[in-house]
């Protein structure tokens, strides 16, 4: 044979051997997904729930209108810090003063007219004293006159005579018992008409005292929406002119935030927060959680669910309230505020990546491991699709002899970006943690090649 036939016959079988290694190496990586991995470690985890809100005093009031008139006198400012007691307006209170003044004169009358009846009861008193000493005098004088005019010793005129004084004696001494008891009641009238003056009195200084408003704590006037000259009513919440200031305590500050309902069940009293304000950025202040709503309020109107009559499935909310223990000096109510609360702590935990952790439902779980080996994850087949199919089996895919295997875990505490394995894996192990894409098609079983350099944007599509 010659040499260029044994060559062209070498040739051919090298591309021949080529081809069938070529078509080998296609045929096997068709199963073989590109992934990035991550390694099962331990790591401190914090479990944290933001909610958004606004900073807020813990004691404020609004002083509203007690009466209806005019403002003579507004003696503050918005912004302005005052004292307890401190004077802060003044209502029109000619009236009001005029008929405290007539009051005081007339319980001044009714307590002249208590003493004088008083002093009137004092001298019938001593009136039916001197009566009953007549009365006892001369009822003995009538006595002796009778033993001394049936023995003779007397004349029927001056037996007579005692006789009608006696009687006299006797009317006396009931007249004066008669003014003892005029005098009495007369005494008891004057003391209820100075009770009724006095009730009348308070009533109209209460009246007068409502023209003016003291501040009832230490604060600051965060609120002034009247000036003077101004006509304020009474009784009408929110409406304008009803309300005169807002009183604020800035020395206990509080950020009312709200918790999203998916995570108010892990919040709980006296867990700590970091507040960030964003009025003072680049600052971090601390407070714990010192009041958490019962009532799930409604995102989009802002209401209460117990205040609507029908049941409502759009997202909700829960109040809670954060104390500052190191407020701000310069805070204001009605800052924008975050509130990062920490709702759990866990040192040295074993822990993986969040976004490695993917779910496959008991039907597919089933398939997988009738046709392992797959890149793509086939949906259940109609007849698998019973509830105990339907189930969602929350796993990692482990490497293992260059194959995913997909291992259920329970999970704990979640952090920023890893996540507590209770249960399922050990320290050390390789997992897979991207790409998404990877994550939602990848079937327990097939070839894996590992890629951790950074991946392409389209992957993570």
């Amino acid at each position: 044979m010659k040499l260029w036939k044994k060559i062209a016959i070498g040739a051919g079988a090298v591309v021949l051997l080529g081809v069938i290694i070529g078509i080998t190496v296609h045929q096997s990586a068709k199963n073989v997904a590109t992934v990035q991995t991550g390694k099962v470690a331990r790591e401190d985890l914090t479990a944290v729930v933001s909610a958004s809100g606004e900073i807020r005093p813990k004691t404020y009031v609004n002083i509203g209108a007690n009466a209806f008139g005019k403002i003579t006198h507004i003696f503050v400012k918005e912004g302005d810090r005052v004292r307890k007691g401190q004077l802060l307006a003044q209502l029109e209170n000619v009236q009001s003063s005029a008929d405290v003044n007539a009051n005081q004169a007339s319980l001044q009358a009714a307590e002249t007219d208590a003493l004088a009846a008083e002093a009137a009861m004092k001298t019938a008193q001593a009136d039916l004293l001197r009566a009953q000493a007549d009365y006892d005098r001369n009822k003995l004088d009538w006595a002796r006159a009778q033993n001394l005019y049936n023995g003779g010793l007397i004349s029927k005129s001056d037996f007579d005579s005692r006789k009608d004084a006696w009687a006299t004696a006797d009317a006396g001494l009931y007249q004066a018992q008669a003014r003892v008891n005029q005098a009495k009641a007369q005494k008891e009238s004057a003391d209820q008409h100075i009770a009724q003056s006095r009730a009348t009195l308070t009533r109209f200084a209460d009246v007068l005292k409502k023209t003016t408003y003291a501040a009832p704590f230490d604060g600051v006037i965060t609120n002034l929406p009247v000036r003077e000259g101004e006509t304020v009513v009474i009784g009408i919440q929110n409406s304008p002119g009803s309300t005169l200031m807002t009183l604020a305590d800035m020395s206990v500050i509080e950020a009312e935030v709200m918790v999203d309902e998916t995570d108010i069940v892990n919040v709980r009293l006296g867990q700590s927060a970091e507040i960030s304000i964003d009025a003072i950025p680049g600052k971090t202040f601390h407070g714990t959680i010192s009041e958490i709503g019962d009532d799930a309020i409604v995102r989009s109107t802002g209401v209460a669910t117990s205040q609507q009559t029908t049941a409502s499935e759009e997202a909700k909310d829960f109040k809670v309230m954060v104390t500052l223990s190191d407020p701000p000096m310069d805070s204001r109510p009605g800052l924008s505020a975050t509130a990062k609360i920490t709702t759990a702590s866990k040192k040295s935990a074993l822990s993986i990546p969040i976004q490695s952790v993917t779910v496959r439902t008991k039907a597919q779980l089933e398939e997988e491991k009738a046709t392992p080996g797959s890149v793509h994850a086939a949906a259940p087949h109609k007849e698998l699709a019973s509830k105990e199919k339907e189930q969602e089996v929350q796993g990692v895919f482990v490497i293992r002899n260059k194959k995913a295997v997909f291992v259920p875990v329970t999970t704990g505490i979640a952090g920023t970006s890893d996540i507590e394995v209770i249960d399922g894996l050990k320290d050390g192990e390789e997992i897979i943690t991207g790409s998404y894409k990877i994550l939602r098609t990848i079937r327990s079983g097939s070839g894996v090649k590992i890629d951790n350099s950074i991946p392409k944007k389209e992957d993570e599509t």
